[in-house]
């Protein structure tokens, strides 16, 4: 299988590790972001990946906390220790901030997990003025087109050499963008038919796994069935009393639903735009997806693509 470097997001790392030692990475499952971690461990002499889905890991933490300090280093550079996943770890906001306040002269300090790093810091944000935060998102064309024009140049003329690209190559990766999503697995693989395996998989274990682990949903049959209803609402703003009508659950049940959606990467919304803030709170949002090879019609598909491109 085709490995793809991720360059915008390595020299988006360089640009925000020179300027905190703590940088926070977020993302969908499955976008690669293990992958990315360690790429960027190939640039430091001493490194070391902690993930906490692995036992010997978690024993790590709970026995000895700075454990990170018995690194076998090979010079004197400062080390960079990975925290992969690290959030499902209960006091995980006051152990960064401590190993944080102690050791960051020291260390540097890749953070990643697979949700909104930023919303988990509930109850107050103990890391606040501590790190700086970037996200990983499934492949775009843009991000995979080999010839990119600068934004400067760009805005002097929007609707002119549009695509510095051979259009042919320009139209085939789009095509396999949209029957197979930008998910690094089902993408390069170019199956369809696996696209499907790897959907059911995936959606089951986000929605079955994480969300009902992390979050206090009792009835995730119906957080299920919310899921597969949104491929049909999108490209036109999302009626939550409709939605709440048809699985007959309150407005706000729905609402905090859809919210852990975002939380998850499995949506993300758009607000509408308005001279006046206030109206644009209040009026309905558009709902988008991260897996757009779901939706069925393919111009609210081509709408989803478009907006999840601007998105990132």
């Amino acid at each position: 299988m085709k490995i793809v470097s991720r360059t915008t997001y390595l020299d988006l790392w360089k640009e925000l590790s020179s300027e905190k030692r703590m940088i926070l990475l977020a993302g969908p499952r499955q976008t690669g972001k293990t992958t990315l971690v360690k790429e960027i461990a190939k640039n430091y002499k001493n490194s070391l990946y902690f993930n906490w889905d692995i036992i010997a890991d978690k024993k790590k933490i709970i026995e000895n906390p700075t454990f990170f300090e018995e690194i076998n280093r090979v010079d004197n550079s400062d080390p960079l220790v990975i925290f992969d996943e690290i959030h499902k770890y209960k006091n995980w906001k006051n152990y960064l901030k401590g190993i944080y306040d102690e050791f960051f002269r020291d260390y540097f300090f890749l953070v990643s997990g697979s949700g909104r790093l930023d919303i988990y810091q509930k109850g107050g944000d103990s890391l606040a003025g501590r790190y700086l935060m970037f996200h990983l998102f499934p492949f775009t064309l843009s991000e995979l087109a080999k010839n990119k024009r600068k934004f400067t140049e760009f805005i002097k003329n929007p609707l002119t050499g549009f695509d510095l690209n051979d259009e042919k190559l320009t139209e085939k990766i789009w095509h396999n963008l949209s029957e197979l999503s930008g998910f690094p697995e089902p993408f390069l693989k170019n199956k369809k038919t696996f696209w499907r395996k790897w959907t059911q998989i995936y959606t089951h274990q986000v929605i079955y796994e994480d969300i009902q682990s992390l979050s206090d949903i009792r009835r995730i049959e119906q957080v299920n069935l919310l899921y597969s209803l949104l491929s049909g609402k999108i490209g036109s703003p999302l009626s939550i009393n409709s939605l709440a009508e048809d699985l007959q659950v309150a407005f706000d049940t729905v609402k905090n639903w859809l919210s852990i959606f975002d939380i998850f990467y499995l949506t993300f919304q758009i607000s509408p735009w308005s001279k006046r803030i206030n109206r644009a709170i209040t009026r309905e949002k558009k709902i988008y997806l991260f897996n757009y090879p779901l939706i069925v019609d393919i111009a609210h598909r081509f709408e989803n693509m478009a907006a999840l491109e601007l998105y990132r």
